[in-house]
């Protein structure tokens, strides 16, 4: 029996009965001897691309190539199939007269989704298709599962990132984004060599978490019985390198940071991180803009890229701003006019920037906030955003012009981060004290503050040359040069919450179990409510209260609040919604893209760490024994956008 040939009148086999097929046409080839997976090997002379490229030269020639069927239409005595290969498809034709009576008929029991080898003669078809004539065809792996038909929609997006070996499958352009990643990885290596860099590597897992501000992972050495640390950034290990003389070094390699997951982050990532001694930040700007420009160029053909939506354009001559310049262009607040902390922090909260809670209320963090709140959004092409505050810069040079500032800069494209750089602080002292703040904004509950390096400090005191340090973002570059909405997009397996596994976090016993269907008895017995209120409402004043299903377009984490998401939701009017919910310790936003949730329309909009939001997401709450539990309310996906609740 084939699954690609079906009576048209009987009921298609379910997908147990499709498995129960292929097993049992793997047993009938193991009975006879023809183990397909016994294969060794099979000498591969050409490709797909190869063929249809240099079809004039190989026309008439014997090839042996190798892949996926894809299809197979049968035509009596003849059959033909599309081979997919590492560098694309091709046609095969398979005829009775070619193969022989016994291994045609065995050929008609392959199935699609099982690897092939053929060996056959380079044709051209009287339809004009290039292709190849087999002379000999041998089973090289049986695919038991059967290949999906479709892999559409987000819930099948969700699907091709969980088992991205189906996705190349299924969907071959998927394969571009990681053929341009390798290709800029290849650039950025290409780029520092030619430079006089030397690439190293350091250690992944660390007695210290330093080099960034961010949470780190932990784990434990048996041997040694510590906990150690997974890198949040290569930094400190490079430095050292620098004041033992290696004077240009480079790593490229994987960062983890235990913090939430989002269109743009990912728990582990990739960095290039590089180090120059001699130099300062305005050299790692000259470097990154012609590192970024020249790798459009040389990989995709052109400085002009698209991405989110927008037209940028990566040709050389990115324009540079101070943060405070930046900040008065786009807020009309000069901070460099004023020089009083109170002053500073006034300003900012007159166009509604707040001070995160673990952030003392100086003038560098006042400047910092309303620039992260209210200018880098409007940041869309190549932006250098130089002199950060020394409050945000713990391990840059002071600027001399202005102790309160660092040479530093980050680049801005499309309002996200690109890269961070350095002029270098080499003064042991200074660097002590920086650490110390970061110890003590630690001990105020601020856990993705740095800690204490005492050894990084005697680096320092043996002597750090002047340098200029830079690290970029492997994946948010490859993100731009693929037009990528999502980091997904650019890794080839993203973390991913598992399916099939009990979730026993912290924050799964806060979320109040799921209600389902079941015949299981819930316990209720536990549970408080809180009383149900005494007042009345008129029916008038309660109808004037819009709820409403929304759809979840899209679901971030709020930058410096460990409790806020904000939500962009569809509502049905056309016109994105913006809600932020303060359910972070209790979903992860991939956990709520794609949901229709109730919302509250009609409230006026409310400022939120700088964001308008613009109504309420709804949220069933309760205690059991005096713990609050909550579940944002989800209802069907049937329910479509808009749609009012009564």
């Amino acid at each position: 029996m084939s699954e690609e040939k079906k009576n048209p009148q009987q009921e298609e086999p379910s997908l147990s009965e499709l498995l129960q097929i292929r097993r049992a046409k793997l047993k009938e080839l193991q009975d006879a001897g023809e183990d397909p997976f016994q294969q060794t090997r099979f000498p591969v002379t050409a490709h797909s691309t190869e063929i249809r490229e240099n079809f004039e030269a190989m026309e008439g020639q014997i090839k042996a190539i190798a892949g996926r069927l894809m299809s197979k239409r049968g035509m009596g005595k003849a059959v033909f199939c599309d081979l997919q290969d590492g560098q694309g498809r091709i046609q095969i034709y398979v005829r009775i007269d070619e193969l022989g009576e016994e291994a045609f008929a065995k050929f008609k029991k392959v199935d699609i989704g099982d690897i092939v080898g053929v060996e056959g003669e380079v044709f051209r078809t009287k339809r004009g298709e290039i292709s190849v004539k087999a002379h000999s065809v041998t089973l090289l792996s049986k695919s038991l599962l059967p290949l999906p038909e479709k892999f559409h929609g987000l819930t099948d997006r969700e699907t091709r990132y969980r088992q991205r070996y189906v996705d190349l499958i299924m969907n071959p352009e998927v394969r571009r984004a990681f053929v341009i990643r390798s290709k800029f990885i290849q650039h950025v290596r290409s780029f520092l060599d030619n430079r006089g860099y030397m690439e190293v590597e350091t250690p992944v897992l660390n007695t210290i978490s330093g080099g960034a501000t961010a949470r780190p992972f932990i784990t434990h050495h048996n041997t040694l019985d510590i906990d150690m640390y997974m890198r949040i950034a290569t930094e400190l290990p490079l430095k050292r390198l620098v004041v033992g003389g290696m004077e240009r070094v480079y790593e490229i390699g994987r960062i983890f940071r235990n913090e939430g997951m989002d269109p743009k982050h990912n728990p582990e990532f990739t960095t290039v991180e590089l180090y120059e001694a001699y130099a300062d930040f305005n050299d790692m700007m000259d470097l990154f803009e012609d590192l970024l420009s020249s790798a459009a160029d040389k990989i995709l053909g052109t400085y002009d890229v698209e991405w989110q939506g927008e037209k940028i354009c990566l040709a050389p001559g990115w324009p540079r701003l101070t943060m405070a310049e930046a900040v008065k262009k786009y807020t009309g607040l000069d901070f460099m006019a004023v020089s009083d902390d109170a002053e500073a922090v006034a300003m900012a909260k007159s166009i509604g920037v707040e001070l995160p809670e673990t952030a003392d209320p100086t003038w560098g963090n006042a400047l910092y906030e309303c620039f992260d709140q209210k200018v880098e959004e409007k940041l869309i092409q190549p932006t250098f955003i130089t002199m950060h505050p020394v409050d945000v810069s713990p391990l840059a040079k002071r600027s001399p012009k202005d102790p309160r500032l660092t040479e530093r800069f980050e680049l801005f494209i499309c309002h996200s981060e690109m890269g961070n750089a350095f002029s270098e602080l080499n003064d042991p002292i200074d660097q002590r004290g920086r650490f110390q703040k970061q110890v003590e904004l630690r001990a105020k509950g601020d856990d993705e503050a740095g800690m204490m390096d005492e050894d990084y400090i005697t680096a320092l005191e043996y002597g750090l040359p002047p340098t200029g340090g830079l690290g970029i973002g492997i994946d948010r570059c490859v993100m731009l040069l693929t037009n990528s909405d999502s980091i997904r997009d650019v890794i080839l397996f993203p973390t991913m919450k598992p399916l099939d596994k009990k979730d026993t976090s912290a924050k799964a016993e806060k979320r109040a179990e799921p209600v389902v269907v079941t015949d299981e008895k819930i316990d209720f017995s536990k549970v408080e409510i809180e009383p149900l209120f005494q007042d009345f409402v008129d029916f008038e004043t309660f109808a004037k209260s819009d709820f409403r299903a929304v759809k979840v377009k899209d679901c971030t984490a709020v930058p410096k609040s460990k409790k806020l998401l904000k939500f962009v939701l569809d509502d049905g009017t056309g016109t994105d919604r913006v809600i932020l919910s303060g359910i972070h310790d209790t979903y992860e936003p991939e956990e709520l893209l794609g949901k229709t949730l109730i919302a509250i329309t009609n409230l006026p909009p409310r400022k939120m760490m700088g964001i308008d939001s613009c109504g309420m997401i709804i949220s069933a709450v309760h205690h059991e024994e005096g713990v609050e539990k909550l579940h944002c309310l989800m209802v069907d996906p049937h329910i479509p956008a808009g749609a009012k609740l009564y």
